[in-house]
C-alpha cells in the first residue's frame, strides 16, 4: 500500500487538492500516534469484552461522517482498525443507511477470536477524485468485515475499502473545497459536483 496519494492532476479541483493534502499529512499523524500511548489501550474501545459488532458500527459511522477524508480526524478510527495507512483512493462511495447486524447468527464465526460481519450499504453513487464528478448509482453493497482480537481488542483487519461517506458530509466537503479554491474553472467543476450530489437526495 502507498502512504502518499498519487492521483493524477489533469485539471483537478480543490476537492482533490484538499484530500491529497489531508492524506499526505496522515503519515505525520501516524508517527505522532506511535510516539505516545495509544488511546485504544487506555479506553475500552474495541475491548474483547464487548461485541465486535460495536467496533464495526463505530467504524462505519465515523467513515460515513468523513473521518477518512481528513488526516486530522483519521485518528478517531484507529482504535477500530488494524492498518496504519491507506492507499490513494481514486473514488469516494456515497452511501446511506448502513446496516450492521448485531445478531451473531448472521456473522461467519471463524473461531472465538475472529469473526466476519456482513455490512450492507445503500449506495447512492460514486465521486471520482480524478474528475471531481458524481456518477449516480442505486444499488445495495455488502462488505464482509473481518474482525479479530489483537492484543485484547477487537480490530477490523480487512477489507480496506474506499471511503463510504454520507451524502450531506460529501456536499459539505465539496462546498468547503470550493470556498478555498482560487481557480475559477475548478470552482465551476466543484459547483457542478455539488449540484449533482444535491440531486441524488
Amino acid at each position: 500500500m502507498q502512504n502518499q496519494p498519487t492521483v493524477s492532476t489533469i485539471g483537478l479541483s480543490g476537492l482533490v487538492r484538499v484530500l491529497r493534502a489531508g492524506l499526505s499529512s496522515l503519515l505525520v499523524v501516524i508517527l505522532l500516534a506511535l510516539a505516545v500511548p495509544s488511546h485504544a489501550q487506555l479506553s475500552p474501545s474495541g475491548s474483547m469484552r464487548r461485541s465486535p459488532a460495536e467496533v464495526v458500527k463505530r467504524y462505519v459511522l465515523l467513515d460515513q461522517k468523513g473521518a477518512r477524508l481528513d488526516a486530522a480526524s483519521f485518528d478517531t478510527i484507529t482504535p477500530y482498525i488494524g492498518w496504519k495507512a491507506e492507499p490513494a483512493w481514486e473514488r469516494i462511495v456515497i452511501v446511506q443507511k448502513p446496516t450492521v447486524p448485531e445478531d451473531y447468527r448472521q456473522w461467519e464465526i471463524v473461531n472465538n477470536l475472529e469473526v466476519i460481519i456482513p455490512v450492507t450499504f445503500q449506495v447512492l453513487g460514486v465521486v471520482s477524485l480524478e474528475t471531481a464528478s458524481f456518477v449516480p448509482e442505486d444499488r445495495t453493497e455488502e462488505v464482509r468485515f473481518r474482525v479479530k482480537v489483537v492484543g485484547n481488542y477487537w480490530r477490523i483487519l480487512s477489507p480496506v475499502i474506499p471511503p463510504h461517506v454520507g451524502l450531506k458530509r460529501m456536499v459539505s466537503f465539496a462546498r468547503d473545497a470550493a470556498l478555498h479554491e482560487p481557480d475559477d474553472a475548478h470552482r465551476t467543476v466543484l459547483a457542478t459536483l455539488i449540484e449533482s450530489l444535491r440531486k441524488a437526495n
